[in-house]
């Protein structure tokens, strides 16, 4: 007899989940949305082997369930599952990004048949719902599981066991230490990008022509501004103490620069930037971390007829899938230069390889 794994949440997480534990055989998947459209997008594409149209009779026959909703619906969920009347142990996990919230929610509960492991998978997607579900989306990713109380060693082994097809790599942290971890290197960077966009937005009023001049650095640098505003509301929103206290920090970094500078102080000016200099190269190149990488690569072009057509023909032939392609810059008559996305590193290393072959000018920066 399978097990039965129950997935409430059938978007880009969700559904990617889904997929991957789908693909072990010894799992039977029942997948619950309320949306009808996603629910036969997933029973279509294989996500699932077949959709519940009721939460609670889903739950019913579940031994495993997985919450990937926004967070509020998940603690809505955790409040009613806490008040079933349930035959047997049921495993419960989330997917939330900030785990405050939801592990005090799961700190109330007082149903002896219910278990709850907090989860968080470090992985995205620039795209969103069922259509963008991979089954190997989380695959060498984090993905940190926070135990509750009442969930013993032999819970956190049998939920990685369920979750072992999607390939991530697991860390246990308490609340505290996850909400903090991500808030410095995942939601205050957000904070940080959209804030350096609006400040170009209020500055473009005074110099038109700064839009062109954006679209090469700084549009990189601010590229995380560009993810979903209504999943990073509830994401600042529900992780809000720890960022407004970062925010205090920030301030008094500002602050110490503002020093620097007003005093022409170059010498302590080139030790900050050095320090943050080393820091940041030290960092690991190739592990994902919280922010989903950018596996780019850059190619030298000419401006002529079929330049484009001619590079991506390349990488078709290979059935390299790309992400996204974006020229840079291409002035009449000049070399300019096209960037490439890609979904893992193993495609951007092949792209460069193939393109280099056919005497293409390729780099990769880190």
């Amino acid at each position: 007899m399978k097990e039965k794994v129950m997935v409430a949440g059938l978007g880009l997480i969700g559904g990617s989940l889904a997929m991957s534990i789908r693909s072990r055989r010894q799992f039977h998947v029942i997948g619950y949305d309320t949306h009808e459209e996603t629910n036969r997008i997933a029973l279509e594409n294989g996500a699932v082997d077949e959709i519940c149209t009721d939460f609670i009779t889903g739950v019913a026959r579940a031994d495993i369930l997985i919450l990937a909703t926004p967070i509020p619906i998940t603690l809505q969920y955790i409040r009613l599952l806490n008040d079933m009347d349930l035959k047997d142990k049921l495993l419960v996990s989330d997917v939330s990004s900030v785990k405050g919230n939801v592990m005090k929610q799961s700190a109330e509960i007082t149903n002896r048949s219910l278990v709850f492991i907090g989860g968080h998978p470090m992985a995205g997607s620039h795209k969103q719902g069922i259509q963008a579900a991979k089954a190997h989306l989380f695959e060498n990713a984090i993905y940190v599981l926070t135990p509750s109380e009442n969930a013993i060693m032999e819970d956190v082994d049998k939920l990685k066991e369920v979750l072992a097809p999607t390939g991530a790599r697991f860390l246990i942290f308490s609340t505290e230490e996850h909400d903090e971890m991500t808030a410095v290197i995942s939601h205050f960077p957000h904070l940080i990008a959209s804030s350096l966009v609006h400040q170009a937005r209020n500055w473009q009023e005074t110099h038109p022509y700064l839009e062109d001049l954006a679209a090469g650095g700084f549009r990189d640098i601010t590229r995380i501004a560009s993810s979903n505003p209504g999943l990073w509301k509830d994401i600042f929103l529900q992780n809000r103490p720890i960022l407004i206290s970062m925010l205090e920090d920030w301030i008094r970094e500002m602050e110490q620069v503002k020093s620097l500078l007003s005093e022409s102080n170059g010498k302590a000016t080139e030790e900050y930037l050095m320090q943050a200099k080393q820091y940041r190269d030290g960092l690991p190149v190739k592990k994902r971390g919280a922010i989903p990488s950018f596996y780019d690569i850059y190619v030298d072009i000419h401006d002529q007829p079929g330049a484009l057509l001619h590079v991506i023909g390349h990488l078709a032939d290979k059935e390299i899938s790309i992400k996204n392609i974006e020229i840079l810059e291409v002035r009449e008559g000049i070399t300019g230069v096209l960037r490439i996305s890609f979904q893992s590193s193993k495609e951007q290393k092949e792209s460069k390889r193939v393109l280099e072959d056919h005497n293409y000018e390729v780099t990769i920066e880190d």
